[in-house]
């Protein structure tokens, strides 16, 4: 079963949809709230993963950033990892509001930059009782230094300056200026591209993931606030809570969970999926269902009772 809810975040009503299981007549629910990627929205992987869980007889809530899909918020599309974190926070102050959700048994998961998200609101959230991620990214750490930290660090302060420029235009009456997650001539790219943007494009942009409100693009002076951002910086705090970071092996961004995993205390785990790569795992059904046994079992583990 799912229904649509509302909640506030910093003032701001974010869209929800709160999976439960088909079967479930009474009785409080372990619960887990489900954060979307970067350009993403809530009907997208995050659905997918609250479908097969509310199957495993978990609640799962999937909800909409602030300033993006369904949520309120302006100027639309921007990218505020700190907002992100709170919208987070704010979704387990909601569920445990409810009365079918057991208020002891709320864990979180992130994919791709909620990856990164998921486990920064965490480290201070004492109230989520276990986290895990798919695909994870530090957002942070990819505009700072690159995909694989290869960017030229002039990319950044280039970046940052018209950021502030930006928000300078802005004061005086000028529309927040948009950029897009995909461009608009990425067909063109695609025979040059790297495999983690053709992959994004495939995604995204055709029948396979398309959505008309995922993907329509990010204010770009976001820049000055997603520059100072850490997802990992703190994440020794999670423990004693456990932790599941869940990855492909031929995902590009794979060294984000293995280098936060090291930094992590106990208990924690890497799971590695064979063959899978970044976006294999928002969708795929021979790496979604690996996947989705392991948290399964880890939620299973660390929520019920």
């Amino acid at each position: 079963m799912k229904a649509d809810v509302t909640f506030p975040s910093n003032h701001l009503a974010i869209a929800g949809i709160l999976f439960t299981p088909d079967d479930h007549t009474g009785g409080r629910l372990p619960a887990v709230v489900i954060s979307h990627p970067g350009g993403g929205v809530k009907e997208q992987s995050p659905s997918i993963y609250a479908e097969r869980l509310a199957g495993a007889g978990f609640a799962a809530l999937v909800f909409d950033a602030a300033y993006q899909g369904e949520s309120e918020g302006e100027p639309r599309g921007l990218e505020n990892p700190f907002q992100r974190a709170e919208d987070i926070k704010s979704a387990v102050t909601y569920l445990t509001t409810r009365d079918d959700i057991d208020p002891d048994g709320i864990g979180a998961l992130g994919i791709c930059a909620s990856g990164g998200y998921v486990p920064y609101a965490a480290q201070t959230d004492h109230r989520i009782k276990s986290v895990a991620t798919i695909s994870a990214g530090d957002l942070g750490s990819v505009f700072r230094e690159g995909l694989g930290r290869t960017q030229d660090p002039a990319v950044l302060q280039a970046m940052l300056d018209q950021a502030g420029a930006l928000r300078t235009a802005e004061a005086h009456g000028e529309a927040p200026r948009l950029e897009a997650w995909i461009p608009d001539n990425a067909e063109e790219l695609l025979e040059t591209a790297t495999r983690q943007f053709r992959e994004t494009y495939e995604f995204y942009r055709t029948p396979r993931g398309y959505h008309p409100r995922a993907n329509q693009g990010w204010v770009l002076r976001s820049i000055d606030l997603i520059a100072q951002y850490d997802s990992y910086a703190m994440i020794r705090l999670i423990s004693p809570r456990p932790l599941l970071m869940i990855a492909g092996s031929e995902a590009e961004t794979a060294y984000f969970s293995r280098e936060a995993i090291e930094k992590a205390a106990e208990p924690k785990e890497l799971v590695i999926i064979d063959g899978a790569t970044h976006i294999d795992l928002y969708d795929r059904d021979e790496y979604v269902t690996p996947a989705v046994d392991k948290l399964t079992a880890f939620f299973g583990k660390h929520l019920a009772g």
